[in-house]
């Protein structure tokens, strides 16, 4: 009997102690937001993890209820203090926001191309013209794309289909690269108004992220709406494969490699994001008008990226999303890493994630009215 009990204690602490261990990083996800990458980068890695502590925490909570232990309160504290993060995760709106009356709706679509599909990455030689048939759907007023592509080849001019397709027909497009004076690659907005200023925010490296910003006349107001696309982690084909192959069966060697490379893009990709949302932010501060942000962060809510751009904004998915917000259709399928971020000045309702297989990002869309002000 005595044995029992000491086997029985031991497992006891061992639970324990994974659970603190859980906790504690749990607790550290909700703090990575206010760190800043430059500094300490590994704060930023938990902070991917987040979707996945938050689901042991709560089993952890599950099977302290069960044996009614109050070791519960261990798991019940990290998942209460980052409450706030979890909201950024996951919304119950039971209702929409109250829109204000006679105001005009403006409705927004946010969304990372992938080029459409330029390399058949989804296997489906249909999928260029279904992106072009949700567009038509959705009828948005203002489109921003990220991973944009067009060319002066015949089937490939993806600028010209928008215009004619759709009633956005007023565009605001800056390209990183040009290949043969033919072929495009960058970032596109696309709007049902007048544009009535533009400009691009360059961030000071090589790279083939950028930000632009479209002036945009809506009624009486004029809206800067802001399409960025941050810096990705540039993971290789060979990392994909490491990391969801479960058949593969690499060396240790070959393990530690493939460890090295993938913790060295995360690196330098939350480095780098961290710069570059800060140019952002200072220029979004500046606005003389209400702005709309649409982009590809590849960052989740708890990150530097999103908590140093929203502040002072609205995220369209908080106000009246549902559900789980992942908009990441790959690998790491729980992240949301796409947003609608808009002035307090802006109601949004009907925030929707597309669940179509057409990129590796879900489109997003909104609609938007502004408030009018008071006499």
């Amino acid at each position: 009997m005595a044995g029992k009990n000491i086997k029985r204690s031991f497992l006891f602490k061992l639970i324990v102690a994974l659970n603190i261990g859980a906790a504690v990083l749990l607790v550290v996800s909700h703090f990575s937001s206010y760190v800043n990458p430059a500094v300490f980068w590994s704060a930023s890695l938990v902070a991917l993890t987040y979707p996945v502590l938050l689901l042991v925490n709560v089993l952890f909570v599950l099977y302290w209820l069960l044996i009614k232990s109050r070791a519960l309160f261990i798991s019940l504290f990290a998942v209460l203090v980052g409450f706030d993060n979890l909201r950024t995760q996951i919304q119950f709106n039971l209702a929409q926001p109250e829109v204000p009356a006679q105001a005009q709706k403006t409705r927004v679509l946010s969304f990372n191309a992938r080029l459409f599909d330029l390399y058949n990455w989804t296997g489906n030689p249909l999928t260029r013209e279904k992106i072009f048939k949700m567009v038509q759907d959705e009828a948005p007023d203002i489109v921003c794309f990220q991973e944009f592509y067009t060319s002066a080849k015949k089937g490939r001019n993806n600028l010209d289909t928008l215009v004619q397709l759709q009633p956005a027909k007023n565009q605001h497009v800056a390209y990183t690269e040009t290949l043969r004076g033919t072929d495009h690659w960058g970032i596109a907005t696309f709007s049902k108004y007048p544009i009535v200023g533009r400009g691009n925010i360059l961030f000071n490296e090589i790279t083939n992220n950028i930000c632009i910003f479209t002036d945009l006349r809506i009624g009486q107001d004029t809206v800067r709406v802001y399409n960025v696309h941050f810096q990705s982690n540039r993971f290789k084909r060979e990392d994909y494969e490491f990391l969801g192959n479960p058949n593969a069966k690499p060396t240790n060697d070959e393990k530690i490699m493939a460890s090295r490379n993938i913790l060295k893009r995360l690196q330098v990709g939350a480095v780098k994001r961290a710069q570059q949302v800060q140019v952002v932010a200072e220029h979004i501060k500046k606005s003389p008008y209400p702005v709309i942000v649409c982009g590809d962060f590849n960052d989740p809510p708890a990150s530097f990226t999103y908590n140093t751009i929203s502040k002072g904004l609205q995220d369209a998915f908080l106000q009246s999303g549902w559900g789980l917000g992942n908009t990441f259709n790959g690998l790491f399928s729980v992240l949301r890493i796409d947003y609608i971020l808009h002035d307090r000045r802006l109601v949004g309702s009907g925030y929707r994630t597309i669940r179509q297989n057409l990129s590796d990002h879900y489109p997003i869309v909104t609609d938007l009215w502004m408030k009018k002000p008071r006499k």
